[in-house]
């Protein structure tokens, strides 16, 4: 049961708790650098010795049931503190806390954080204390049966109570986790659940959120029943005749009495919508077998399925699945049937080829993506997620690396029904630290539950590919000290799926150097173009690098080379720079693709962070060395924090999509290369530039086609081919001047698309464009709301930046606004938003259990107001 509703609220604890709720003693935080280059060598770590009581002692028991070796389990002390507080008791009158709903991000609401060291952050108030309650429903019929709680992800150092007595918790905000409520229930009556988080200060590069983020669940089982992600399907054998389908099943026995249960589970198709069809595709034979009082035991089975419908990525396969249904039975009572989805896929990586599904090649064109949900926040939401894989996807996009952390459960349901590839990453700290109070505090001890929890938790997704276990961790600096914990993370992933293989980023570790031979793919952050290679970095103490694609290759002829990171390029969405940059990468810098003093990036996409690389340089590296398995981008979307280069601001640069979701130039020029059969032809920039009358504006054009020609005003500028190694067409020597500019584009000597742009006049009217006609009203389905400002013959004005206010009329709310601009310091939830580069975003919600039709306005001052209906259904789901 999803515990969603009936949630308190507060921020900061009782009086009188003075540290003694602390998890543990942290180092103090003397300086936190905001603003170093994100490739900074991380630091060793600094330990506190002191005797003053934490929960440490009492939380470590939590990780027990995924820690291998008994004689490291945890031993949990006697009492329960904090049984004492208030905050717990269910006497305690919660009224005057706030009531929310979950998922919850108890700091996106904001307001933002103008000064300070917090921009690296996202200037949101995402740390401190918070204190959720509820009350838990367990009838008097539950006596006798296992009950659990599900926590999807708690951001973070969570601490959980029920009926006053302590059951446990979890440091890392972004690992799942069960506890075992069973011993503290009280059957019949209201039970107390209260939750503590505590979310430190200078803890992340970017936007952690706050609070309850994802979902959190009540689970009852019998005593006897299928393990917490107990049920483990892997295809050994697969081709398009005929595959293998093998079933490992853990199940545990609760009870006091020994138990003989039988197992059984069929298979079925699981159609594009995920429900699941009544026929029976295959059976694994019913196995029996005798469990202990307290223990558990293992089982398995095979089948074989003819004519397997194979999952595998579009647009060239079709990611189909399937579902086994497990059965359990005790003395030949059902006590417990779950469900488990799975694709069956062939997997391989050739050195030379690179990854190959199902028999075929599929180049990674993939890029990374931060957890945070724009406006949103940290608090997951479906709808939203798969909004930003269907932009992605139209650019096409077939990969995703989780950066750099466990995603939300739902995501990768999503990844495997849309047909994505997915990297799964676990760490971007090890033992070293990034910034003070990084997860490096806890790695020592938490390490290995926190591996095997996103192992077990997602290896039935098809959509894994491979398993991540570090991002540019400091221990690629310790030599064979650092591959030591390369080595026995990957053996941790190996103990739990040894079907996908391992891998962790490098920033800096070499083909030579010990790290780089403790996993089974070589995954290069940005070494593969090379880093700081331009003169002006000559003499720094920052990462210089020469491309190494070659050199790693050599040293690993039998491992697959592939890009985990690249690019880093900046842009802001809509802003052109002058001069432009002749060069196709160049770092950022005032007057050169940079402005400090609006904080903006030119989106001619010439630009990169100083250790980075624009597409274009990228695209060649990967030209010149087709073994090279391909690329994931930083990053598909721009992200809360990390706001590289211009850290008074409260988002990144970086994306190939801005925050509020609108494509920035650059998304045509991975469309023209990622859907290469695709006709188009994207002109840049906007050609309305009161003031530049008489002077040079380039003109650049991104395109699938092979050539192209430049009209302005309908004067040919001449026609242009693409080089070798050329992924644009520039007229660099074009005079502005009000008026049009067109493009054709040819492929093979043929016409192949067309583009124009027009002057666009003064604003007279806006627009509002819901993503979908309809949505359902289960209070979590979002319609997605884009306005422009057009002038009077409908071109968008992209210079418009007015004051625009929403408002709703019907069964919805506003949830949030914005613009993409990543100095817009407006509160997310604020229904008044300026317009940016003649565009912005509404975000409305349907209320829950109410159906109709919903009317969005949209005004500005001395313009026709924007009207648009969105109905709202009844329904899970709305297409």
């Amino acid at each position: 049961m999803r515990l969603d509703t009936g949630w308190r609220f507060h921020q900061g604890d009782p009086p009188g708790v003075d540290g003694r709720l602390d998890y543990d003693v942290r180092p103090p935080v003397e300086e936190n650098v905001d603003g170093q280059d994100a490739d900074t060598r991380p630091e060793e770590a600094a330990r506190v010795q002191t005797q003053r009581p934490v929960l440490k002692p009492w939380i470590l028991p939590s990780a027990n049931p995924l820690i291998a070796d008994p004689a490291d389990r945890h031993v949990r002390p006697s009492g329960d503190p904090g049984g004492d507080l208030p905050f717990v008791q269910a006497a305690f009158d919660d009224g005057d806390w706030q009531q929310v709903t979950l998922p919850h991000d108890w700091a996106i609401a904001g307001p933002f954080i103008a000064d300070g060291p917090h921009g690296g952050m996202g200037r949101l108030p995402s740390w401190g204390i918070g204190w959720y309650r509820r009350t838990l429903d367990i009838p008097a019929g539950d006596a006798g049966r296992s009950i659990f709680l599900d926590v999807d992800g708690a951001m973070s150092y969570s601490t959980v109570w029920l009926n006053g007595r302590l059951v446990g918790g979890w440091p890392y905000g972004y690992t799942s986790f069960r506890l075992d409520l069973t011993p503290h229930v009280r059957p019949g009556g209201p039970n107390q659940l209260a939750i503590r988080l505590d979310n430190p200060p200078a803890s992340a590069r970017w936007y952690p959120g706050g609070g309850l983020y994802r979902d959190v669940w009540l689970v009852k089982t019998a005593p006897v029943h299928v393990a917490h992600w107990g049920a483990h399907v892997t295809t050994p054998e697969v081709s398009a005749e005929r595959a293998r389908v093998h079933l490992d099943l853990t199940i545990d026995n609760d009870g006091t009495a020994a138990a003989r249960v039988e197992g059984s589970t069929t298979i079925h198709e699981l159609g594009a919508d995920g429900r699941r069809g009544d026929a029976v595709v295959a059976r694994i034979a019913p196995a029996a077998l005798r469990i202990g009082a307290g223990g558990s035991a293992r089982t398995g089975g095979s089948v074989v399925i003819e004519r397997p419908r194979l999952w595998g990525p579009p647009p060239t396969q079709v990611p189909h699945r399937y579902v086994a249904v497990t059965t359990l039975a005790r003395d030949g009572r059902i006590v417990d049937r779950i469900e488990t989805p799975f694709g069956i896929r062939g997997l391989r990586f050739d050195p030379d080829t690179g990854v190959h599904v199902n028999g075929e090649r599929i180049v990674i064109r993939g890029v990374n993506n931060h957890h945070d949900l724009g406006a949103l926040g940290a608090a997951f939401n479906l709808r939203a997620a798969e909004r930003q894989l269907e932009i992605l996807r139209d650019m096409g996009a077939n990969a995703i690396r989780m950066a750099h952390n466990p995603p939300a459960p739902e995501l990768l349901e999503l990844t495997d029904r849309m047909g994505f590839l997915v990297v799964d990453e676990i760490f971007d700290v090890w033992e070293r630290k990034k910034t003070p109070l990084d997860f490096h505090l806890v790695f020592p001890e938490w390490h290995e539950p926190d591996l095997r929890a996103m192992v077990r938790r997602d290896r039935n997704h098809p959509s894994v590919v491979l398993w991540s276990i570090g991002n540019e961790v400091g221990e690629q600096y310790t030599g064979e000290e650092g591959a030591a914990i390369g080595r026995r993370l990957h053996a941790i992933v190996r103990e739990e799926d040894p079907t996908r293989p391992t891998t962790a980023s490098m920033n800096w570790a070499k083909p030579d150097m010990p790290f780089a031979s403790a996993f089974d793919v070589v995954s290069l952050n940005y070494q593969g173009e090379g880093i700081r290679q331009d003169p002006e970095f000559e003499g720094t103490d920052r990462i210089r690098t020469p491309p190494q694609y070659d050199a790693f290759h050599a040293a690993f002829p039998d491992k697959v080379v592939m890009s985990s990171e690249t690019a880093s390029a900046l842009s802001s969405r809509g802003v052109y720079l002058f001069p432009v940059s002749p060069e196709v990468s160049a770092p950022v810098r005032d007057g050169r693709g940079g402005d400090s003093t609006i904080r903006q990036v030119s989106a001619y996409e010439l630009h990169a962070v100083d250790f980075g690389s624009t597409a274009d340089k990228v695209f060649a590296a990967l030209d010149r060395h087709p073994f090279v398995a391909g690329e994931f981008v930083w990053t598909g979307f721009d992200y809360l924090g990390e706001p590289t280069p211009y850290y008074d601001s409260r988002s990144s640069y970086s994306g190939i999509v801005d925050l509020a979701g609108f494509a920035k130039d650059r998304f045509w020029l991975y469309q023209s290369r990622w859907r290469p059969d695709l006709p188009m032809a994207h002109i840049l920039p906007h050609w309305t530039w009161p003031g530049r009358e008489g002077e040079v504006t380039p003109v650049h054009v991104f395109t699938s086609g092979d050539e192209a020609e430049l009209f302005v005003d309908g004067v040919s500028q001449g026609r242009k081919k693409k080089g070798a190694y050329e992924y644009r067409l520039r007229w660099d020597d074009v005079v502005y001047r009000p008026g049009s500019l067109r493009v054709q584009a040819y492929r093979d000597g043929r016409p192949w698309a067309e583009a124009r742009v027009e002057t666009a006049g003064e604003p007279a009217r806006l627009e509002l464009e819901p993503d979908r006609a309809a949505i359902a009203n289960d209070g979590r389905d979002l319609s997605f709301l884009a306005l422009r400002v057009l002038d009077a013959e409908g071109r968008r004005v992209p210079t418009a930046d007015m004051r625009v206010r929403f408002r709703v009329d019907g069964p919805a709310e506003l949830v949030a606004t914005d613009n993409g601009d990543p100095t817009d310091m407006t509160p997310f939830p604020s229904h008044e938003r300026d317009a940016f580069g003649g565009r912005a975003l509404a975000i409305v919600r349907a209320l829950p259990g109410r159906s109709g039709s919903v009317r969005v306005h949209a005004e500005a001052e001395g313009l026709t107001t924007a009207t648009t209906t969105v109905e709202v259904v009844a329904g899970e789901a709305a297409e």
